[in-house]
């Protein structure tokens, strides 16, 4: 078995329900969401997931140097970012391919699929 980083991608500008037109739309793809994490769970696959507050929250931290350097905000200027995110375990890329498009289905967002290196 093989773990996968789903990373739902969305706009970097959020309105005050976050990506969702409505208080409704929000809350039915919450809803929708939660019931997936449920099977996910059910089903096995479940390692770890959750949803990221807005990337003006974020700090970076550059350790490099002498000295770390921490900046307030996200690291890159973009106009996507990732919103939230699941940590899967699954037999194959087909099975992991098959649950990011239920992912995407229930947040209704893009959802990127990368095997975690080195880890089966």
């Amino acid at each position: 078995m093989t773990h996968y980083l789903l990373s739902v991608h969305g706009p970097a500008e959020r309105n005050e329900f976050g990506n969702y037109a409505s208080r409704e739309e929000m809350e039915k793809a919450f809803a929708d969401t939660g019931a997936f994490n449920d099977q996910l769970k059910a089903d096995g696959y479940w390692v770890f997931g959750g949803g990221l507050e807005p990337a003006a929250t974020a700090t970076v931290v550059d350790g490099q140097g002498e000295t770390p350097l921490v900046t307030d905000g996200p690291y890159l200027e973009t106009k996507e970012l990732i919103g939230g995110f699941w940590v899967i375990e699954a037999p194959d890329l087909d099975v992991a391919l098959r649950l990011a498009a239920a992912g995407s289905k229930a947040c209704r967002g893009k959802v990127e699929v990368r095997p975690f290196e080195g880890l089966a």
